[in-house]
């Protein structure tokens, strides 16, 4: 039941209904109870697991109140990340002494990292320990986020569930234009694009250099409008239930620069690495250490560190730890051109951004392609894949060979047909217009405002909600014919 599918558009409607008639102290457990459910259906043998880590993590919290703060707190984090790690990366070790994988709870690595920062904010002070176990189970397992997020804060979130949440006819319109623009994304542009994408990489030995590029182009729309349409529909569900949770995409493709993409992109990660792992990284004191050679680590190694984790965290597979190796050296190139050329003027010429944004762009992809490779099932595709796809972007330019592999990448099952193949690049290239239009709005005539209070001034909104719309009852029938196929979402196994 993904968050796109018409059976969840049943549950949260029940569930809605129920939440906001019941009295307040029956409002959590509530929800708690559906979240679980919720969970259930989707991954039964795993749901103990999610129920054990709320209850370590609320046990390790209330601890905190003790006198052995500190102690408990690197038992709460280190039991999180050995939890995690299992979970990830036991398959690396199966057939040696008969080992047999065991799999990874869904949405475990958000739930884990929304975990670890509330017991370290708690361990702070930025936020009061939780003694409530409903409450801090529902900000772990909260049913919108815990398969892919975003990844909330404890001190932004717990305070509204002591609040009674009713309907609010103002945040349910709110609700609905952000659904429905999620829904868009997820639906009419990224599931769209996946037909040809799943079909190019796998074979990506059969095709030249002009659609191996343009697979790569897709693959990295499709993650992006994937994922921004998923953390859309979340948001889009707190809001029907009172509850605000955190943008996790603003406009990135817009950035000039790698420091500002990941400003815009998957924020809530981004920002949960800044705080919690490069922060305490760049102001650790290491004088006792290094015997006063060493006051801190230099801002290069903590950059590489970050990208590292970043990278192992969303695979231990050789894809994945080079396309955390490209972040880094994207990040770091971008640090020593401003040392030698000096940082750039905050008034470029428009040509110069254009193209600094085309560079970002380009340099995004080429990592995509890692990831992409990284994200196919186990044993399909290796790192010398990637590399061979890349390899590949320079051989066959034909333009008779491309049209007839753009045929072909797309002439299978629903589309088994001219009109359907044309119907099929018609139908992407209209929907991918009106995304990024309205990205574009968003970015400078709305200066990154919430993406549904961008729609709300629209002039012509009623216009642009009914194309969403039938935009989005198309992609579900454009699906390769079926209602079935839609996932829990790209970033869902991760």
């Amino acid at each position: 039941m993904s968050l796109q599918s018409f059976g969840f558009f049943g549950f949260l409607l029940v569930v809605a209904a129920v939440y906001l008639h019941l009295p307040q102290r029956w409002q959590s457990p509530f929800l708690l109870g559906a979240s679980w459910v919720f969970y259930a259906l989707a991954m039964p043998s795993m749901l103990p697991v999610t129920i054990a880590i709320a209850v370590f993590t609320y046990l390790c919290g209330r601890a905190l109140a003790g006198p052995h703060k500190t102690a408990v707190l690197r038992v709460g984090v280190v039991g999180l990340l050995f939890i995690l790690a299992f979970f990830k990366y036991n398959g690396a070790f199966a057939g040696l002494a008969g080992w047999q994988t065991v799999a990874m709870p869904l949405g475990i690595s958000f739930y884990s990292f929304a975990a670890i920062a509330y017991l370290i904010d708690a361990a702070r002070g930025d936020c009061e320990v939780e003694t409530n176990f409903i409450h801090c189970a529902l900000f772990l397992n909260f049913f919108a986020t815990v398969t892919q997020g975003p990844i909330c804060r404890g001190g932004a979130f717990l305070p509204q569930l002591k609040e009674e949440h009713r309907f609010d006819a103002a945040r349910t319109v709110r609700g609905l234009r952000l659904m429905a623009l999620g829904l868009f994304k997820l639906v009419a542009v990224s599931d769209v694009l996946g037909v040809l994408v799943d079909e190019v990489f796998p074979h990506y030995q059969t095709y030249g250099g002009p659609m191996l590029i343009l697979g790569a182009v897709a693959y990295t729309l499709q993650l992006y409008f994937n994922f921004s349409g998923y953390s859309e529909v979340a948001r889009a569900v707190g809001l029907f239930l009172g509850l605000d949770l955190p943008e996790n995409f603003k406009t990135p493709f817009f950035a000039t620069n790698f420091s500002g993409f990941w400003s815009r992109w998957h924020i809530s990660f981004s920002s949960w690495l800044q705080d919690y792992l490069f922060m305490p990284l760049a102001w650790a004191d290491l004088s006792g250490v290094s015997r006063g050679r060493l006051q801190r680590l230099p801002a290069e190694v903590c950059v590489f560190t970050v990208f590292f984790v970043s990278g192992f965290w969303h695979g231990n597979t050789l894809p994945f730890v080079v396309w955390g190796l490209l972040q880094a050296c994207y990040r770091l190139g971008e640090e020593l051109l401003h040392r030698r050329f000096g940082k750039p003027k905050k008034k470029a010429p428009l040509r110069v951004v254009r193209a600094k944004r085309a560079v970002v762009f380009v340099l995004w992809t080429v990592s995509m392609v890692f990831f992409r490779v990284g994200s196919a099932p186990a044993g399909t595709l290796t790192v010398n894949d990637a590399f061979g796809y890349l390899a590949g972007w320079f051989r066959g330019w034909n333009p008779a060979r491309f049209a007839g592999e753009l045929y072909s990448a797309v002439y299978t099952a629903f589309y088994a047909n001219t009109i359907m193949v044309a119907a099929y690049y018609a139908f992407m290239a209209a929907v991918l217009v009106l995304a990024f239009w309205l990205d574009t709005r968003r970015a400078f005539t709305y200066k990154n405002k919430p993406a549904e209070i961008a729609l709300a001034g629209e002039k012509h909104r009623w216009v642009i909600y009914y194309l969403l719309v039938i935009c989005l009852l198309a992609g579900y029938i454009m699906q390769s014919g079926g209602f079935g196929n839609a996932g829990f979402g790209m970033y869902a196994g991760f």
